[in-house]
C-alpha cells in the first residue's frame, strides 16, 4: 500500500509502497477514506514531539473496516469508523473511573518479539499514535475505533477524530462552559474553530476569536464567534480586556506557544479559567505569575484531546453535525490526494489553511 513516510526530521514526507501485516487477535484492518492534517503531525516532522523515524504519521482518520482479528467483537467488515489516538485498555484506573483519554493504551501496541504492523523491505515502520493514517490502510487496536452513522461523509467524519473532538471537548468537557459566559479563543485553525463551536453549543453569551489572519477571523464569525480581534499588532490582551471589562470567564489557547498561553491567562478575569488546548513542543516550559494565580483565584487547565470518552462523544458530535449544530464543511480549506501531503504542511506553516483533508479513492 502507499503511505507517506517520514525518514528524517525536517524532511518532506516520501510517498512509497510499504507492507502492512494481517490483524492480530484484537486488531482491525481499516481502509482509510480520509485523514485530516493536524498541527501535531508537523510537531512530529520537526522533531518537537520526539518520535524516531522512519514512521508514518496521521491521527485524524475515518474509514471502513476491511478485516478483524479473531477476538474483535465491537466492529465487523463494512462498518464505518473514526479512529482516535485516545486508545484505551478498559481495565486501568483511568478507564474504570471514566477518564479513558488518559489511559494511553500502551498495552494495545504490539510487543517486542511480535512482527511490526508496518514495514518496508523488512525494516519496521513506526505508527505514530498507533494509527498512521497517512496511508491507504490502517492496522489499529480495536479500542482505537468508534462506529459512526452512515449518513455522515467520511471526509467530514475524519475531522472529528482529533481537531473537532479536541476543540469542542475543551469547551464542553474540560472547561464545562456555562450558558451566558464570556469566552476567548486564541488561534483559529481547526482546533480553535472547533473550540469556538463548543462554546457556542454550550450557550456562551460572547465568544471572541483572536488570530493574526483576517480571513480566519471571518471564518470564526461564520462558525460562532461574536467578535474578532486581530492580534498582529501585539495589543490583543488589552483589546479583549477592554471589550469585556476586565477579562473573560474562559480563555482557550489553541496554538501551543508559551507567549499565547500567557496571553490567554492575561485575558482571563479574576476567578476565570485558562484552558491549554494547543500542543506545546516537548521541553517547553510556561511561566505564569504564581502570586496572581492565588490572589485572583485563576484556574489553569490542561485539555488532552478534549477530555474525551470518544466512543460516547464522537457519535454525539456526528449527531451535532447532522442536525446543523456543528459546522464541518466550513472549516475544510482543501481536499487533496496523499501525494500532496507536503503541500498541506507547507500551507499550514504559512497559516494559509484552517484544516486540510487527505482523501483516498
Amino acid at each position: 500500500m502507499k503511505a507517506a513516510i517520514l525518514n528524517a526530521y525536517n524532511e518532506p514526507l516520501e510517498i512509497a509502497d510499504i507492507q502492512i501485516d494481517k490483524p492480530g487477535p484484537r486488531e482491525v484492518l481499516v481502509k482509510t477514506a480520509a485523514s485530516g492534517v493536524c498541527h501535531s503531525d508537523l510537531h512530529i516532522i520537526e522533531g518537537k514531539i520526539p518520535i524516531a523515524p522512519p514512521l508514518v504519521a496521521g491521527h485524524e482518520p475515518a474509514g471502513i473496516v476491511e478485516q478483524v482479528g479473531r477476538d474483535v467483537s465491537y466492529v465487523k467488515p463494512g462498518d464505518r469508523v473514526i479512529a482516535c489516538l485516545s486508545i484505551f485498555c478498559g481495565l486501568c484506573e483511568y478507564c474504570t473511573t471514566g477518564r479513558t483519554n488518559l489511559c494511553g493504551g500502551a498495552d494495545q501496541d504490539r510487543q517486542p518479539g511480535e512482527p511490526p504492523r508496518l514495514s518496508r523491505d523488512g525494516v519496521p515502520i513506526l505508527q505514530a499514535a498507533q494509527l498512521a493514517s497517512y496511508a491507504e490502510q490502517m492496522l489499529v487496536p480495536e479500542n482505537a475505533l468508534v462506529k459512526v452513522r452512515e449518513e455522515i461523509p467520511l471526509d467530514r467524519a475524519a475531522l472529528i477524530g482529533c481537531g473537532v473532538t479536541t476543540g469542542v471537548g475543551a469547551a464542553l468537557n474540560t472547561a464545562r462552559v456555562k450558558p451566558g459566559s464570556t469566552c476567548v479563543v486564541i488561534g483559529c485553525g481547526g482546533v480553535g474553530l472547533s473550540a469556538i463551536q463548543g462554546c457556542r453549543i454550550a450557550g456562551a453569551g460572547r465568544i471572541i476569536a483572536v488570530d493574526t489572519e483576517e480571513w480566519k477571523l471571518e471564518l470564526a464569525r461564520k462558525v460562532g464567534a461574536t467578535d474578532g480581534v486581530n492580534g498582529s499588532d501585539g495589543s490583543a490582551v488589552e483589546t479583549v480586556n477592554e471589550m469585556t471589562g476586565g477579562g473573560v470567564d474562559y480563555a482557550f489557547e489553541a496554538i501551543g506557544l508559551k507567549q499565547t498561553i500567557r496571553q490567554a491567562y492575561d485575558m482571563s478575569r479574576k476567578g476565570g479559567t485558562t484552558v491549554m488546548v494547543g500542543v506545546t513542543a516537548v521541553g517547553v516550559d510556561v511561566e505564569l505569575p504564581g502570586f496572581d494565580i492565588v490572589v485572583s483565584e485563576k484556574k489553569i487547565l490542561g485539555s488532552l484531546m478534549g477530555s474525551n470518552a470518544f466512543r460516547v462523544d464522537m457519535p454525539r458530535y456526528v449527531d451535532f453535525y447532522l442536525n446543523g449544530q456543528l459546522l464541518l464543511d466550513e472549516i475544510i480549506s482543501a481536499r487533496r490526494p496523499l501525494e500532496d501531503i507536503n503541500v498541506c504542511f507547507d500551507e499550514m506553516k504559512k497559516g494559509a489553511a484552517a484544516r486540510s483533508v487527505i482523501v483516498f479513492d
